[in-house]
């Protein structure tokens, strides 16, 4: 297949291969660049407050001013990255950060709710531009046999970056004012612009074919459709006329997107051919689960420090660190265990991990118990994602021919994206699902509208509970209990749909054939022993 046969890159800038210590660099580089995006994407959960009473906007408008982010990153992840294959890595990841940093700023003064959605807007368009070229950079400039240990830490800071940008964002909030939260991404921004400009090389990638412009409006129309359905239907309803139109609307594009890149073939955005690759459709799946398993822990998480444990948002944030620290930590050791044992059976290994981790919270949950009821589910949780991203990550990449590696790096981050909202969604449903069944047969009774406002969530109950007089006890037991039995409803189903993964991956997985590292490792020690 002549996509797969790579076209020479040209190299714009410098004149032979990196020394270890300029890969060091352009590795700093794209991962504070990196950085800047994830810390993005969560940071304004923790200012959902603030943002509704400064701009007197509704709970819906806030919300659209965190997802319309998401949802531009998403939707122009697969053009832009295409783009810069072809115009070149460096200019585009400077350019993106140009837009994205103004975009902070921006924001960061915005003086109404309007001026914020148009700035969260392009902070999307310009971490588009910067999101899959820093992965592209990587996979392009490393040698191979760096170049897993150098995934190995982008993935870490992928999977840890967010829940690092939310303890610093709640940080700030706690110790500031909510509009500190934009000058992290700006300092990193800055930094990162610097380190671009100065060590990192570019290349480009020269193609016999016109750019794919259909395929690029197609792809855009179908991500925009699917994501709205994901965040936005527990909001407005799966019912409703807005979710289905979205829905339709998403899945014929998808369709349609596909049947032109097999019209295209070689000349396509994407060769969706490709995904008959063990390696290409074994990472994207993993990666779906990995990353929507994540966020929907986040979803659960949160609910149960503040509002069945009592924390403060801070106090939560820093709660979820030590998953977000045993993610980055394997995510450095998955490229060593899979140069010795294979990526399949790295990735096997992470996936029955979580699975497990999943399954420990299920199991030992508790009120009573409170935090150290599921640490060690959590600690499992980020061993288990961390050693499986880091292998999926690669078989993306190393699916797709060099000139493609913008496209491959932003498959992997739409994987991602989809992932995440997918995970949101599900996990989110089934805990308020398992939440509203088990608290019906709890408020026996409570006055009528005190028990009608707990049915509607945890922190609904929580707070109604101070106007119940001597049932307040009562209602905030039932809540807490109720809660803890959706918790465990939802996990389960995860662990469930980590076992389906991890049947897939140990026999449609990537080919478990171990990197160049071990094999130059064995050459080593052969030659040491004669």
């Amino acid at each position: 297949m002549s996509t797969n046969q790579p076209v020479p890159a040209v190299q714009a800038s410098g004149g032979g291969v990196p020394d270890a210590r300029q890969l060091r660099t352009i590795l700093i580089a794209v991962s504070i660049a990196l950085m800047a995006v994830i810390a993005s994407v969560t940071g304004l959960n923790v200012a959902q407050t603030h943002m509704a009473v400064e701009f007197g906007a509704s709970q819906s408008t806030v919300l659209w001013i965190i997802n319309i982010y998401t949802l531009a990153l998403a939707a122009l992840l697969l053009p832009l990255g295409a783009v810069g294959d072809r115009l070149g890595r460096k200019p585009m990841l400077i350019a993106g950060l140009g837009v994205f940093g103004i975009a902070t700023v921006v924001a960061g003064l915005a003086p109404t709710a309007e001026v914020m959605l148009a700035s969260r807007v392009a902070s999307g368009i310009g971490a588009a531009m910067i999101m899959p070229i820093t992965l592209a950079v990587i996979t392009s400039t490393f040698p191979e046999e760096q170049r897993g240990k150098a995934i190995g830490v982008w993935t870490g800071v992928a999977g840890g970056g967010g829940i690092l940008g939310m303890f610093l964002s709640a940080l700030l909030v706690d110790v500031a004012d909510w509009r500190w939260l934009f000058v992290l991404p700006v300092v990193l921004v800055l930094v990162a612009l610097a380190m671009t400009v100065k060590s990192v090389p570019n290349s480009r990638e020269t193609s016999a074919h016109r750019f794919d412009t259909v395929g690029a409006l197609v792809s855009t129309v179908a991500v925009v459709g699917l994501i709205f359905v994901l965040q936005e239907g527990p909001e407005r309803g799966w019912t409703a006329p807005e979710t289905l139109i979205s829905l339709a609307v998403g899945l014929i594009a998808t369709v349609g997107f596909v049947a032109w890149e097999l019209h295209r073939r070689d000349a396509s955005l994407l060769d969706v051919r490709l995904f008959r690759k063990r390696g290409l459709a074994g990472g994207s799946i993993t990666l779906l689960v990995v990353f929507g398993v994540q966020a929907g822990i986040g979803v659960v998480l949160f609910p149960f420090f503040q509002a069945v444990l009592g924390w403060s948002g801070l106090l939560s944030t820093v709660a979820m660190m030590p998953m977000a620290v045993m993610m980055m930590m394997a995510s450095g050791l998955a490229p060593r265990l899979a140069a010795r044992i294979g990526a399949r059976s790295t990735m096997v290994v992470g996936i029955a991990v979580a699975g497990v981790g999943m399954a420990l919270m299920a199991l030992f949950v508790s009120v009573g118990g409170g935090y150290l009821s599921i640490l060690p589910g959590l600690l499992a949780m980020g061993v288990g994602m961390g050693l499986s991203m880091t292998p999926s990550t690669e078989a993306i990449t190393a699916s797709l021919p060099r000139e493609k590696q913008g496209v491959a790096s932003a498959l992997n981050d739409v994987t991602r994206e989809f992932g995440t909202a997918l995970g949101i969604a599900l996990l989110g449903a089934l805990v308020s699902a398992g939440y509203r069944s088990a608290i019906d047969d709890r408020l026996h009774g409570v006055p009528r509208g005190a028990a009608d406002t707990a049915r509607e969530g945890v922190a609904n109950a929580v707070e109604a509970a101070g106007s119940t007089g001597p049932h307040a006890p009562d209602v905030l037991h039932a809540a807490q209990q109720s809660f803890v039995d959706g918790w465990q409803q939802a996990m389960w189903v995860g662990a469930a749909v980590m076992g389906v993964l991890f049947v897939y991956i140990a026999f449609r997985g990537p080919k478990n054939t171990p990197s160049a590292v071990a094999d130059e490792t064995e050459a080593a020690e052969a030659v040491a022993a004669c």
